[in-house]
């Protein structure tokens, strides 16, 4: 069994091969009108749609991509219900149900039973898949559990993490044997990813009414010691080694540059038992890039996802710090990134378009753009549009339902889209993985209700934490 890098590791890997007041954060239903609130801060205007179908006239160039406000259809909330309930399945079947770890990646097609292929399991996608768990209870999505079995397999998760799991000072492996919880082979002990689990367990908290997920979840944050994350500076490592790594201890790489990170911070500068200064806020960069009129803080290298991960849980949406307002940067990278994916109009149309890191054809890439990240080759990654639903839904909702009436049961199984196709060869992933189908779970529900900025936002730390970064109402 061969474990697949870590997204962080791909973007190294590729990066050398080419040279207020607690009132101030409002968790809430945004959906209903979000692109009206952005079409002045993103310089764009007019209605959403397709372009012209003229074939005498050179369609205009960059696109004109405005932020249309959403007033689904009926077809629209049957799609985004489908989308979910699908993909929240896929945390229920694939993983352990006797320590509740979520497997990174499993086939499409075993009609429900656990993938016995692989023993790898993800902190990340159990994080995504705690809150998977939730959702499904709240809406009824798995209508053969009951809600005290899911009851059941949260506290089962939360108590093997936090009474038999492997971790240092808190931080827990990125990959893990499922069945025993022991790191595999080359598994870095992990910054970010502990971060999704926290995510996933204070989120299991504020949704349930139960003593004992309460208890377990707040021993597993108030255990792990930030700090110590920072090794001596005021951003974060990336990783730590065991001694029987080749090159043990700290990496020598750090979250210094904005990407995926700001959760991360917000949760430790809200710890209660371990906190970091909240000027460790401001001390990661900044970078502006602009493409084709958008500008918006992003990295050069980073894909899309980056834009989205924190935003699935922390509602950046009502609020800015000194910086930015978060939620319209997102928003203007969405539009960039379709700006870019129309730009090759050999692969992809408004109905189809959307790259961030995903199986390939040729194992793990992690691609996107602007500007080109990876041998772009017109692999299309559903969980690109659908992790930034919130932020350009009227687009977002055209190409996954076209993606879904256009390819049928090929891109679309049990557990929702695949994790990627290639329509021009056919190619069409047998896998899901565990961390794509959880960002497009809950940036669904974000758009559909709300309800996960709403609930993560019942936890003080949360508030605390944007309190002091800074955060004000917009």
């Amino acid at each position: 069994m061969k474990m697949r890098m870590n997204r962080r590791d791909v973007l190294k890997t590729l990066a050398t091969a080419t040279g207020g007041a607690m009132a101030a954060y409002r968790g809430g239903v945004f959906a209903a009108g979000v692109g009206s609130m952005m079409a002045a801060a993103t310089g764009c205007g007019g209605s959403s749609g397709s372009s012209s179908s003229s074939t005498t006239t050179t369609p205009a160039w960059p696109p004109n991509l405005p932020v249309g406000t959403f007033t689904p259809s009926a077809a629209d909330t049957a799609f985004l219900n489908s989308l979910e309930q699908a993909g929240v399945l896929y945390f229920w079947e694939q993983a352990s149900p006797t320590n509740g770890q979520v497997l990174d990646h499993a086939a499409n097609n075993l009609n429900g039973q656990m993938d016995t292929s692989t023993n790898e399991a993800s902190i990340a996608a159990t994080g995504f898949g705690l809150t998977a768990l939730c959702i499904a209870d709240a809406n009824g999505y798995l209508p053969n559990v009951t809600h005290d079995q899911i009851v059941a397999r949260v506290q089962t998760t939360l108590n093997f993490y936090l009474n038999s799991m492997p971790n240092e000072n808190g931080f827990f492996y990125h990959f893990n044997d499922v069945n025993t919880g022991q790191p595999l082979s080359g598994s870095e002990v992990s910054s970010i990813d502990t971060a999704w689990l926290m995510c996933g367990v204070l989120y299991a908290r504020a949704y349930f009414n139960d003593a004992t997920i309460t208890s377990l979840a707040t021993q597993l944050y108030e255990q792990v010691n930030w700090p110590w994350m920072l090794n001596g500076t005021s951003t974060f490592d990336m990783a730590w080694y065991p001694s029987t790594d080749s090159s043990p201890g700290f990496s020598s790489s750090y979250y210094n540059v904005f990407c995926e990170l700001m959760a991360l911070y917000l949760l430790a500068m809200g710890s209660p038992t371990y906190p970091i200064p909240p000027s460790c806020w401001n001390a990661f960069s900044r970078p502006i890039l602009t493409y084709e009129g958008y500008s918006y803080i992003s990295s050069n290298d980073d894909p899309l996802f980056t834009q989205q991960w924190s935003q699935a849980w922390f509602n950046f949406a009502p609020v800015s710090d000194a910086y930015a307002n978060y939620f319209d940067n997102s928003t203007t990278a969405t539009q960039a990134h379709e700006t870019f994916c129309l730009s090759y109009p050999q692969w992809y149309t408004e109905n189809l378009w959307g790259i961030t890191s995903s199986d390939s054809m040729n194992g793990y890439v992690a691609w996107g753009g602007p500007p080109a990240i990876g041998p772009i080759d017109g692999t299309v990654v559903p969980c690109a549009a659908a992790g930034s639903l919130p932020f350009l839904p009227n687009e977002c909702m055209q190409v996954l339902q076209a993606m879904k009436s256009n390819y049928g049961s090929s891109a679309w199984g049990r557990y929702g889209f695949v994790d990627a196709f290639l329509p021009g060869a056919n190619w069409y992933e047998v896998d899901n993985l565990g961390i794509d189908q959880g960002i497009s779970v809950l940036m669904a529900e974000n758009l559909r209700t709300g309800s996960v900025w709403q609930t993560f936002a019942l936890n003080p730390e949360v508030g605390n934490a944007m309190n002091l970064a800074g955060f004000k109402a917009t």
